[in-house]
């Protein structure tokens, strides 16, 4: 068995803080989420299982339309996207933003607008393109030179496809080095400083299968600061303004993309989106009026901050091991339903739930089964990131995902199963 590390915790916290707000103590330890008993949860569905709570999503969803009530909100699908997850984004008035095919048709099938979709991805595969044209996209992002003539070749003659430029600001920000996608040294997206994201935007507008309807930048991601976000807003809207006077073009819409930072723990840092929106209004507003350019149609692309606090991550404890000072505690989950802990270094704050213990608090390592059922433990603010970027490893299978709402609980993706490895398993 290998000791990938989920997190270090103390047993017995009792701060509720990065819970639900649907959260409710029960009797033994044990804690309700959405008015369901976790215990229940995991005796019925059986464990490692994923809870995500309805109304929690829907009350974030919320939030960000009060915030941001004169910008478009689009939910980053990557983050967690089911069919039911769709549902509760396109009812609470938000748009979706996906990275491929296989997430924009689950969106459309399920009943979302494909005009409210915007598509990502550094490297577009023939079917991601294919898939955005045929269904009729918002958006495209184009996000790097050599996606400019292969989108404007797929178009039907006599129609247009409206796209954004992925700009890199230069601006540095997030939890971690992977994830800090707005400077020069990274994957994503065309500079500023080396001239492409303006030659970008000439290439475009001398094409009229395209419509080029205003820039996106996503600086990183689990970012706790609004400053960042503000430096880069500068610094697009100086680009609007160029290419305005470049080409006599101005653009309506400005993206600047997501990565909003959330507590995964009790005490942890997290944005503050009143002062995000505030300040992004205000500097766009003062930036725009320098710059004698109307206000283009501001965008954000949330997703951790929305699915992130709902989902809670529930596992069975199947040993405890002493190794020196350290206690070890592994559960029957582990990298292959979370790798953020081996990408990441994340770090969370698990709960004992369905009994009390008397025992003395103090610091284990809960670790996962890779290499008898007993105590149960509750992992919060396990929503996104997590399923989304699951694993066959092992052949363990991934974990089914619950909603609950209103005392109720239902299962919207099913556990994954041998049967559906071997189905896909044709060779001999």
């Amino acid at each position: 068995m290998t000791t990938e590390i989920v997190t270090e915790v103390t047993a017995g916290a009792e701060d509720l803080s990065v819970w639900p707000a649907s959260t409710r103590r029960l009797p033994h330890g044990d804690l309700a989420v959405g008015g369901v008993s976790l215990a229940e949860v995991a005796e019925r569905f059986a464990t490692p299982v994923y809870v995500l709570d309805e109304g929690e999503v829907r009350d974030r969803c919320r939030i960000y339309r009060d915030a941001f009530p004169d910008a478009d909100v689009l939910y980053a699908a990557k983050a967690f996207l089911s069919r039911a997850m769709v549902r509760w984004v396109r009812e609470e008035g938000l748009g979706l933003d996906v990275c491929s095919a296989g997430e924009l048709e689950l969106a459309v099938t399920a009943g979302f607008p494909p005009e409210r979709v915007v598509l990502h991805g550094n490297a577009k595969s023939p079917r991601d393109l294919e898939t955005a044209l045929r269904l009729g996209v918002g958006r495209i992002v184009i996000d790097g030179p050599s996606e400019i003539a292969r989108i404007a070749a797929a178009v039907v003659p006599g129609e247009r496809q409206k796209v954004m430029v992925r700009v890199v600001p230069g601006v540095s920000a997030g939890g971690h080095d992977k994830i800090r996608t707005g400077t020069d040294d990274q994957k994503f997206g065309l500079s500023l400083t080396d001239g492409g994201a303006q030659h970008a935007v000439s290439r475009i507008l001398g094409l009229p299968r395209l419509e080029l309807t205003g820039l996106h930048c996503h600086i990183g991601s689990q970012i706790t600061e609004v400053k960042p976000y503000l430096v880069a807003l500068r610094r697009m809207v100086g680009l609007m303004a160029r290419v305005r006077d470049a080409h006599g073009v101005v653009l309506t819409e400005l993206d600047m993309g997501g990565g909003h930072g959330i507590a995964h723990r009790p005490g942890e840092p997290s944005l503050d989106l009143t002062a995000l929106a505030r300040r992004l209004r205000a500097e766009l507003a003062e930036g725009c009026a320098a710059a004698r350019l109307p206000l283009p149609r501001l965008v954000v692309e949330p997703g951790r901050a929305v699915a992130g606090p709902a989902g809670i991550a529930l596992y069975r404890v199947l040993a405890v091991k002493r190794t020196g000072e350290k206690v070890f505690v592994a559960v029957d989950g582990g990298m292959s339903d979370n790798p953020r802990p081996a990408l990441y270094g994340a770090r969370y704050a698990p709960r004992l739930v369905g009994r009390r213990s008397a025992a003395e608090a103090r610091a284990v390592t809960v670790v996962g089964r890779h290499c008898e059922a007993g105590d149960l433990l509750a992992v919060p603010v396990a929503g996104a990131y997590q399923l989304s970027m699951a694993s066959g490893y092992n052949l363990v299978g991934r974990p089914a995902v619950v909603a609950v709402h209103d005392g109720t609980a239902r299962v919207l993706v099913r556990r994954e199963t041998l049967e559906d490895f071997r189905v896909r398993d044709v060779g001999e």
